[in-house]
């Protein structure tokens, strides 16, 4: 069974990081785009962060370029998000998904069950 479990999500004060972790099982995605969506209290859910597996490039939503980063270690079949100078606004629940055989995120094909982050003015 194909699945992605995240951690790392959290408590922070404004202008602080957290490290967002997802660890993917059941197949390798080193041929798959990975990466995170969001869904803040009240919101839509709205793309993050990207990844592709195959040629590391990497893509943002405007108001987390610059703050955030998204890796992958292929060894670890694990992507991370490193949040750096977190806004109240970022405050949300995080979802790691896959599209699987692709690099582009943009639907998912698999979900991870979310990890919640608060953002404290």
């Amino acid at each position: 069974q194909v699945q992605l479990v995240e951690s790392g999500g959290g408590l922070v004060q404004a202008g602080g990081s957290l490290r967002l972790s997802c660890a993917g099982s059941g197949r390798t995605f080193n041929n798959d785009a990975m990466g995170w969506f969001r869904r803040a209290p009240g919101g839509e859910r709205e793309f993050v962060a990207a990844i592709s597996s195959r040629t590391g490039k990497t893509y943002y939503e405007d108001s987390v370029r610059g703050r955030f980063t998204i890796s992958k270690d292929n060894n670890k079949n694990t992507v991370y998000l490193q949040m750096n100078n977190l806004e109240p606004e970022d405050t949300a629940v995080y979802y790691c998904a896959a599209d699987l055989d692709s690099d582009y995120l943009i639907l998912g094909d698999v979900w991870g069950q979310g990890t919640a982050v608060t953002v404290s003015s």
